[in-house]
C-alpha cells in the first residue's frame, strides 16, 4: 500500500509546497482570502466607531447637546468596548469562530444603524453601549481565525495585514462620513456605514468554513496550515 504523506516544503522559488506521494505540489492561497475578509472587516469596525466623533460637531448643535452630554455619550462605548473583552474570548471559544464572529458583527451592525434612530443623550448612550461590546469581538475573532487558518510561520504576518485596517479605517472615516451627512443627512451617515458591516456578514457566512471541510482549499494548502498547528485550537463552527 502506498503511503500519502503531506510534508511542508518549499519551491525552488521559495513559495510553499508540500510533498504529496512523493512529488512537490505548490501550496493553494485561499488563506489569504480568509485574511481579506478579516482585513476589511477590522476597517469597518474603525470606521462604524468614528462616525459619531467626525459628525459630533453637525450633532451637538441639532441635539442641543453640551460638551459633557457628548462625553458621557462616547464613554459608554468605551466602557462597554472593555467589558466586551471579557466575555468575547470566551463566546468564540464555545461558540467557534464562524458563529461567534457572525453574533459579535450582526450586534455592531445593528447598533451602528440604531444610531439613526436616537433622539437623546441616553437613546445615544444606549445605542453606543450596545456598539462597544458588537465591536469587542473583532480582534479575539481575528486573532482566532488567524490561528486556525496559518502556520505559525505566516501569523504574525496575516496579523499585521488585518491590523492594517485600523489604519484604513481611520484614514477612509473623514473622507467618506462627511461626504454623506452632507449630501444626505447624519442619519443616513449611520444607516450606510451600519450597512457595510452586514454586508460583511453575508460574505462571511457565505465564504467562511474551517480549513478542513471548506471546498476551496486543496489538500497541499491544508497539509500547509497543519503543518504548524495553533496549540489546542477548538473546532470552528
Amino acid at each position: 500500500m502506498t503511503t500519502r504523506t503531506t510534508d511542508p516544503a518549499v519551491t525552488p522559488s521559495g513559495a510553499p509546497a508540500t510533498v504529496v506521494g512523493g512529488a512537490l505540489e505548490r501550496v493553494g492561497h485561499y488563506r489569504w482570502t480568509i485574511c481579506a475578509l478579516l482585513f476589511f472587516a477590522t476597517t469597518i469596525n474603525y470606521v462604524d466607531r468614528q462616525v459619531l466623533g467626525i459628525l459630533a460637531p453637525t450633532l451637538q448643535p441639532d441635539l442641543g447637546w453640551s460638551e459633557t452630554q457628548y462625553s458621557a455619550v462616547d464613554s459608554w462605548f468605551t466602557a462597554a468596548n472593555a467589558l466586551g473583552f471579557l466575555f468575547a474570548g470566551r463566546l468564540l471559544d464555545k461558540l467557534g469562530t464562524r458563529i461567534g464572529y457572525a453574533i459579535a458583527i450582526t450586534i455592531w451592525s445593528l447598533s451602528a444603524m440604531a444610531h439613526s434612530l436616537a433622539r437623546t443623550a441616553t437613546q445615544f448612550s444606549i445605542a453606543r453601549f450596545a456598539l462597544g461590546l458588537g465591536e469587542s469581538g473583532n480582534f479575539p475573532a481575528s486573532i482566532k481565525t488567524v490561528a486556525e487558518w496559518f502556520p505559525a510561520r505566516e501569523r504574525a504576518f496575516a496579523t499585521g495585514i488585518f491590523n492594517a485596517g485600523t489604519n484604513v479605517g481611520a484614514l477612509i472615516t473623514p473622507i467618506v462620513v462627511p461626504w454623506i451627512a452632507l449630501h444626505f443627512g447624519w442619519r443616513l451617515a449611520f444607516i450606510w456605514t451600519g450597512a457595510l458591516s452586514m454586508t460583511w456578514l453575508i460574505l462571511w457566512l457565505t465564504i467562511y468554513r474551517p480549513p478542513r471541510e471548506h471546498p476551496r482549499v486543496t489538500a497541499p494548502e491544508l497539509a500547509y496550515i497543519q503543518s504548524e498547528p495553533a496549540d489546542a485550537v477548538s473546532s470552528a463552527r
